[in-house]
């Protein structure tokens, strides 16, 4: 179970951002990002994206490097489909997390598994901006760079404090829409994942959610 969890937090989290110098917003600017977030995950029903991820750590000198298929539908199914180098399939659907690795396939209840469900809360909160408004368990910090509004948040859950650090979200300043997500473990490991070719409010079919 502990490395099944482990691989969801190295697979899930995460969405181009840039590495630039970043400074504090003050609360108007807070109050502007809020709203636009919360306007762009309204008018954004699907979401279709190719991706990369590059996972650092500190056991290993290269960091690890897989591409892959990303789909989200409204309100709660996402699916991420590893292709290279590797075949992995993950998908969120409502409260059922499901794993495909080859031709093995395990499913899981996230109400009944804290850290699932707290999983599942991150990934969809990224996606529909909840996560900004959700004081009980994350601190949040905003910051301005040249390309994108920044903000990291802090675990305080139990659940999640035990493994994660901090998670940072990248918003694009012209739409407001998730661009980038960055995930620090405590052990200092890093997972980042950039999605390329970004498509809004096409038709996704429910089969996508659904792994036999």
């Amino acid at each position: 179970m502990k490395i099944k969890i482990s691989i969801i937090l190295i697979c899930l989290l995460a969405i181009p951002g840039a590495f630039s110098q970043t400074t504090p917003l003050d609360a108007a600017s807070i109050a502007r990002v809020k709203k636009g977030v919360e306007e762009a995950a309204l008018r954004t029903s699907t979401i279709v994206a190719g991706f990369t991820q590059e996972k650092e750590m500190s056991i290993l000198e290269e960091k690890m490097r897989s591409t892959g298929k990303f789909y989200f539908k409204k309100e709660r199914q996402l699916r991420w489909e590893y292709i290279k180098p590797y075949s992995y399939i993950i998908v969120i659907n409502n409260d059922h997390i499901t794993i495909k690795d080859e031709q093995k396939i395990n499913s899981f209840d996230t109400r009944s598994n804290k850290v699932f469900g707290e999983i599942n809360k991150i990934i969809v909160g990224s996606i529909r901006g909840t996560l900004l408004n959700d004081p009980q368990n994350f601190r949040t910090s905003y910051f301005n760079s040249s390309a994108a509004w920044i903000v990291k948040l802090v675990p305080l859950s139990a659940a999640l404090k035990s493994s994660l650090k901090e998670i940072t979200l990248h918003f694009d300043k012209k739409d407001f829409s998730v661009n980038r997500v960055e995930m620090t473990e405590n052990t200092g490991d890093k997972t980042v994942i950039i999605f390329t070719d970004k498509k809004l409010n096409q038709p996704v079919a429910n089969e996508k959610f659904i792994l036999r």
